[in-house]
């Protein structure tokens, strides 16, 4: 594994409790659309989710990405990083970057909105599924 491990929604939480920092990698319209994670009750305001996207509009790959990270980062020196998107995916990718880039970095298994069930909604898992503090399209 070329990143810090997978975690649960549930240790994921954990970690941000510990002082680590979310990034949250989906793109704009899901951050409007389908709402953001509130870590606001892990801990002092310092843990602010970072809102960075790993693709663009059209799934053009964000090639700014590791500059955006370093930037949106800076002043968090030692903080472990805690990649989220949908479904998992896309944060893996994300996590590997950023250990490249010299971050400690780990990705939440299942993402925000979790695996869709058998009617295609995402009901079965996820940050928001499994009760996971969010604020639902206020990004």
């Amino acid at each position: 594994m070329s990143y810090a491990g997978d975690l649960s929604p549930q240790e994921a939480w954990a970690k941000l409790e510990d002082g680590a920092i979310l990034v949250d990698v989906r793109t704009e319209g899901e951050w409007a659309h389908i709402g953001v994670p509130d870590t606001a009750a892990a801990g002092d305001r310092r843990n602010d989710p970072l809102f960075i996207q790993w693709n663009l509009a059209g799934g053009i790959p964000n090639s700014q990405f590791v500059e955006q990270l370093k930037q949106q980062a800076a002043g968090t020196a030692g903080a472990e990083l805690v990649f989220l998107c949908r479904s998992g995916a896309r944060s893996i990718a994300a996590a590997v970057a950023a250990t490249e880039a010299g971050f400690v970095s780990y990705n939440v298994l299942e993402g925000f909105e979790g695996e869709p069930d058998r009617h295609g909604e995402r009901t079965v898992n996820g940050w928001k599924n499994r009760g996971l503090p969010t604020n639902l399209g206020k990004h």
